[in-house]
């Protein structure tokens, strides 16, 4: 079981910064938004999760990236990362229900949690496992730091992701 570590939000941009709790409705967390909608939100990319442990290692390699600073909703601990692929599913103690749908393709606006203000350092091609996740909400409800998480999946036959 895993834990949320954080809940960042912003009226658009990076970094986004915590909050205690959100509510996670189909389009998104509530108080969150994107200035760039091409690329970002919708019911496919509703929720951008990414690991404690992986910001973690990128700090040890001289990366000054944090909870936010990449542009994630949720900042999640205690989870087996690389397993986090499209079609998991991920189950929240207080009932929200995520499911993966695509990893997330690292853009310009975040180089600046980079040393070398390369973003690509968390492309899942160059990177596999250390990548942040789009996720699409299965089902709504509200989300507090320090929730317990679970990842069950990928879902068989779910023929999307």
């Amino acid at each position: 079981m895993g834990r949320v570590h954080q809940i960042s939000v912003s009226g658009g941009g990076v970094p986004k910064l915590a909050v205690a709790e959100a509510e996670v409705r189909f389009g998104g967390v509530v108080g969150d938004d994107q200035r760039d909608r091409k690329h970002h939100g919708g019911p496919e990319r509703a929720v951008c999760l990414f690991s404690m442990e992986v910001i973690e290692r990128l700090r040890a390699e001289g990366h000054p990236i944090a909870p936010g600073t990449v542009g994630e909703n949720l900042t999640v601990s205690g989870l087996d990362w690389r397993a986090v692929a499209p079609g998991t599913r991920l189950v929240f103690e207080r009932g929200v229900e995520l499911e993966v749908a695509a990893y997330t393709s690292p853009c310009s606006n975040i180089r600046q949690s980079f040393s070398n203000l390369d973003s690509k350092r968390i492309k899942q091609d160059l990177h596999p496992g250390e990548s942040r996740v789009y996720a699409r909400v299965l089902r709504e409800g509200r989300i507090a730091a320090g929730e317990g998480v679970e990842a069950v999946g990928p879902v068989q036959g779910s023929g999307r992701g």
